[in-house]
């Protein structure tokens, strides 16, 4: 196995020149480490302990440039936890795969043992190079049946839970399934650029879950998890996810571009699986196009807009125009009245809440709502045409958030 291999490298390596040695990925996680021979610091012992550095530290490694390095070359980050290093940046066909350390306390390192480093950097990379090609087949293999389990075809959708079985991939016991959506909020134009990105962003979300499963597919500016564990995710896994998601993607792409995240519901069953992830895909695009939902909106918490994101664009943007809001914006230009049917309605009907929000007298807010009556002609004390007047709003909302934002209803 890999890791059988690259513990090899960097014990033998370690013997040899009588040093601590440690293999890390490209995201400065730690992969093989060797024993210590007097020579570790704080920054080791963490790193063996914890199997990665803080995020940090990690930012201050990269500013050095070491993604760039194509030979060994010296590290001194400056903090007292840290001794200098070298770092040998571990390649294959081009790849960056990881780097290989070695501390280097009192700088004592001479041209044998860099040279030995390399030698263990590039044997390192072809054990590492033979693992990611094995890993993309599999994540393939796996992106297609993903695919297939949410087609609209019955039968396309039952051989991929033939093909899922036949995987193996899943615990024997009950098992939990909750699909994570993930979308870009930018425009298209930028979305054709960040594929790549976006795939290794959602890698990183997948590697916080560590006891069960996650599988992923992505397609440019969209990408989907399907997670199979034990119990229902919880609100913690899936903040973590998402947070993990963001900063990678942020730092790969050195924009502000955003993301935001729809939690479909939890099932039981693989033939369950493309309701969740329908729903997941309507509450993502509901975070792009309902900002006050914030950026993971999770199915079963949105209220009116788990219909309203159901419409087409045409349909939404029809029923937006309703007679009742047509004739408030008639009435006022400047929309006073609906800003404040808006914040009345946001507030549950409460006066006094709703006049604060405002920040204007009571009596103000009674004088305006008077008014929304005699311009709609309806009554706000009647139940039903609350309802119109309230889900008008929704609709009106979502139909500007559309014009805005067209490709949230993608």
């Amino acid at each position: 196995m890999a890791e059988d291999e690259l513990q090899a490298i960097v014990d033998g390596l370690a013997e040899r020149l009588e040093r601590s040695v440690a293999i890390d990925d490209p995201g400065i996680r730690l992969l093989a480490a060797s024993r210590h021979f007097g020579d570790e610091d704080r920054l080791r012992i963490g790193s063996v302990l914890n199997r990665t550095v803080p995020p940090e530290v990690v930012e201050m490694i990269r500013a050095h440039g070491v993604s760039q390095w194509t030979k060994p070359g010296r590290l001194d980050l400056g903090l007292p936890d840290a001794s200098p290093r070298l770092c040998t940046p571990i390649r294959c066909q081009g790849q960056l795969l990881g780097y290989l350390w070695l501390l280097d306390r009192v700088g004592t390192l001479g041209d044998a043992e860099v040279a030995a480093a390399r030698e263990a950097a590039d044997w390192a990379g072809t054990v590492l190079y033979r693992r990611l090609l094995v890993r993309q087949r599999s994540q393939a293999r796996h992106e297609a049946i993903l695919r297939d389990l949410v087609s609209p075809d019955l039968m396309i959708r039952s051989q991929a839970i033939d093909d899922l079985r036949t995987e193996d991939l899943f615990p024997e016991s009950p098992l939990h399934l909750t699909v994570l959506a993930v979308q870009c909020e930018s425009g298209a134009e930028a979305h054709a650029e960040w594929g790549v990105e976006l795939e290794a962003a959602v890698e990183e979300g997948c590697r916080a879950v560590v006891e069960d499963v996650a599988l992923l597919a992505t397609h440019r500016s969209r990408a989907w998890l399907l997670l199979a564990q034990r119990c229902p995710p919880t609100r913690d896994l899936v903040d973590t996810i998402a947070n993990r998601i963001t900063i990678r993607f942020k730092h790969l792409t050195h924009s502000r571009a955003a993301l935001v995240f729809g939690l479909g519901p939890t099932v039981e069953r693989l033939d369950e699986v493309a309701d969740s992830y329908r729903k997941a895909v309507r509450a993502a695009r509901t975070a792009v196009l309902v900002p006050g939902v914030g950026n993971i909106a999770r199915w079963g918490e949105l209220g009116p807009y788990e219909l309203l994101v159901t419409l087409a664009p045409d349909d939404l943007a029809e029923a937006s125009r309703t007679p009742d809001l047509a004739a408030l914006e008639d009435a006022d230009a400047r929309g006073v009245l609906i800003a404040t049917l808006t914040t009345f309605f946001d507030h549950g009907g409460s006066a006094q809440h709703a006049a604060d929000a405002l920040r204007i007298h009571r009596a103000t807010l009674y004088q305006r709502l008077r008014r929304i009556e005699q311009v709609t002609g309806r009554n706000l004390q009647d139940g039903d045409d609350r309802l119109a007047l309230h889900l008008g709003l929704k609709l009106r909302a979502l139909a500007i958030a559309f014009r805005v934002n067209p490709h949230g209803h993608s």
